[in-house]
Order: structure tokens, then sequence, then C-alpha cells
């Protein structure tokens, strides 16, 4: 675009910002033959009293204007954010769970840090499930440009993670899908429990059965509705493996996955094999660091900020573009505490009986190139709830921080 077409787009931004009223959408994104550069263009004529803006009066008018414009930017949908060979960033209200907000104020903050998608993974976010209300927290979404994700818990009826709480695990989904379908969410993100799955009866091969029952039988709501049911890789419960069967068993048509790259830690893989398993079938994803380090009986994981642990987010972020481009990388940034894996002890073992080696191999290499960390302490002195607020803040904003300016994610960073 041309400096004169430039200052043309600002005059007319300017006139409108200036008259109180609403400025034009942006309404083209094109692709140059030799690069790949997204620029958004006003295509309207100059209103007649439109003042003259010389370059002094152009960059003092884009500085003033840059935060609402940029928030002001409509979300690109999966397709398009990957065709401008972008990848959508954003992160889960569980991030900052210490905070104790609802809905529409993290859609507030979800546009203050510019990113394209807030995923809500619990349904006691939201103050109404009522569809008038969704359907007004959708209408804000869209006029800030954000697309939602919508999640929630267990529904495998027998694992020790289901609550009763929402009805039976096919009313609990249901729920969800109608919910997803309101918001505008194309996912209803579901876990089947945790890792002391592994040790019920029939381990964690019958809890995947009993959660495949459950989505077959929400398969025709969950079409209807235009919703796919994406399943977690969740606290330890299935290795990327167990949860491409659980898919594949279901149906590729109608359930994928919310790939977490943490929680792959604590089934003891390494996060980019991890990857490779998971990325084709992932819809959305629950994303931060680790770091991993030996310990006498095994290993010790401890989650942390992007950027601060060991996985190679550079490496990781190009395959993810590659394996799943139309995917968001949503941060879920949970930190400040370790947790033994003692995969030396005979008995762990029981809980994996099909455990691959090459998988644990590359888990092992991991950890002993790790070092130990600490755990956070809140400072002496200091209210604990609103240390543990502000450490949730700055963890989650130092990993968005490093998100766009080092990995070059996000639409409007």
């Amino acid at each position: 675009m041309s400096t004169r077409a430039v200052l043309q787009n600002v005059r007319v931004f300017s006139f409108f910002v200036a008259n109180g009223r609403e400025p034009p959408k942006l309404l083209r994104i094109y692709r140059p033959a030799n690069e790949m550069r997204t620029k958004a263009m006003f295509m309207m004529p100059l209103p007649k009293s439109a003042p003259e803006c010389s370059r002094r009066q152009f960059v003092k008018t884009l500085g003033a204007a840059s935060i609402g414009w940029a928030a002001a930017l409509p979300c690109l949908s999966a397709e398009s954010a990957a065709a401008a060979g972008k990848t959508r960033l954003g992160f889960d209200n569980f991030s900052l769970r210490a905070m104790g907000w609802k809905a529409p104020r993290f859609l507030d903050y979800a546009a203050e840090q510019k990113v394209d998608v807030m995923f809500f993974s619990d349904l006691d976010v939201f103050e109404s499930l009522e569809e008038d209300k969704l359907r007004d927290l959708r209408k804000k979404a869209d006029d800030l440009g954000l697309q939602i994700h919508v999640g929630g818990w267990s529904i495998c009826p027998t694992s020790r993670a289901f609550r009763k709480n929402r009805g039976t695990a096919g009313e609990y989904l249901s729920l969800l899908i109608r919910t997803a379908h309101a918001l505008g969410s194309p996912v209803a993100r579901c876990v089947l429990g945790t890792r002391e799955d592994r040790q019920t009866e029939g381990g964690i091969e019958a809890r995947i059965r009993d959660t495949v029952q459950v989505l077959k039988a929400a398969r025709t709501q969950a079409l209807d509705a235009g919703v796919k049911i994406s399943i977690e890789n969740h606290a330890g419960d299935m290795q990327g493996w167990e949860l491409v069967n659980l898919i594949e068993e279901a149906g590729r048509d109608y359930v994928g996955a919310t790939m977490d790259c943490g929680n792959a830690t604590w089934t003891l893989e390494e996060p980019m094999r991890n990857l490779e398993v998971l990325g084709p079938y992932a819809l959305t994803t629950g994303l931060r660091d680790s770091a991993i380090w030996d310990s006498p009986d095994g290993a010790m994981v401890q989650w942390t900020a992007i950027g601060d642990g060991q996985i190679d987010f550079k490496a990781y972020a190009r395959r993810f573009a590659q394996l799943c481009p139309q995917t968001p990388f949503v941060l879920e940034i949970i930190s400040g505490f370790s947790v033994s894996f003692p995969y030396l002890k005979d008995e762990f073992w029981k809980t994996f009986p099909k455990a691959r080696a090459a998988d644990l191999a590359a888990f092992v290499a991991m950890a002993r190139r790790g070092t130990r960390r600490e755990p956070y302490k809140a400072p002496e002195g200091v209210d604990k709830k609103i240390a543990e607020q502000d450490y949730q803040k700055a963890e989650l904003e130092r990993s968005l921080k490093y998100c766009k300016e080092v990995l070059g994610l996000g639409c409007k960073a």
C-alpha cells in the first residue's frame, strides 16, 4: 500500500473516530506473489468533511488510535489465519484461576492482551447458561474481535473425576454442546479424567470404552450443531496414542483432540513426540512449558511459563503450524509446583501396561538434560491471595509476550 493510500485510510479512520461513529470494517486480506503479508484496507471513499492529514498528523493519529484499532480488528477465521501464514493465539481462563473473574471480564482482558481466542474451560465461568445471555456474550466477543472456545470437565461416567452436579455424563455433554453452539465455539472440550483413572478396575482402556459410548450417543447433536467434541489428554489420564485410539473409535467426523503438551509430561511423553501424535487430531490446545529433572526414583516435572522450561518452542511452533495450521495456540499456564514420577519402581508400571519404550527413552533423555526447579512461594508479608493473582498474571503475560515476540504467533501482535 502506498503512503498516499495509507494516509487516505487514516484520514477516514480519524474522521469516524472524531465524529463518534463506528469506523468502517476491515474488508480485505490479500497475498502478494513474492511474500506472505496481511494488510487491511478501508474500501470506501473519503467523506467530504474529513480533514487533510499531514505526515506529522498521520503519525500522531496512528499512535493515538493504535490500541483501539488493534482491539477492533475482526477475529480471523481459522482458514483465513492459516492462509495468511499466522497461528492464532489465545489463553485458557484457568491460567488466571485465582482472579475469580466471570466471562465478560475475561473477554475484556483478552482484548487488552490482543489475543485471538478466549478459551473458557469450565461452565462455572458463565454468569448464566440461558441462551439469550450466551448470545449477548457472543456479541461482546465478536465486537472485541475474539473467538470463544468452550470446555468442561469429565464425560466418563466411571471416572473418579466425574461430577454429578449437572446430571448424567450424556446430559452434561449435551449441555456443553448447546453452550458451545450458542457462543459460536467450534469445539466443546471435555476430559476423560485424571491419572487416578489408570488405577481403576479395567485400567484406562475400560474408561476409554465408557467415554466412547457417551460420545457416540451425542454424535447427531454435535453434527447438527456444527460443534466438534474435543477430548483433552488431561492430568495424566491418557498418552497421546491412547487418545488417538479413543478418537478413531468414536469417529473423527465429530471428535478430535485438545492437545496439552504439559499434560504429556505427566504420562512420561516428550512434548515434541506428543505433538507428532496428536497434532493431526488437534482442534484446540492448552499449552505451557515444562521442566523435567532426574530424581532418585525417576523424575520430577514442574510446569512453567512459555520459554522458562525445556521445550524448544521455536521448533514446536514451526511443527505445530505444519500439523495443525487452523488450530489456535492456546496457553493454559499452570506453574510453581513439581510432581514426582517414580518410574524406576516396579509398581509404577502397573498403570502403564502398554507403554512404549521409545516414548520413555525420549522422556528420560529430556529429564537428564534438566535441572532442579524451586517451587513458587508467596513473598513474606504479602496477602497470599493477591500474591497468587499477581503471580498468575505475570506468568501468563510473560508467556503471551514470548509467543508474540519470539515465536511470531497471533494475528493482532
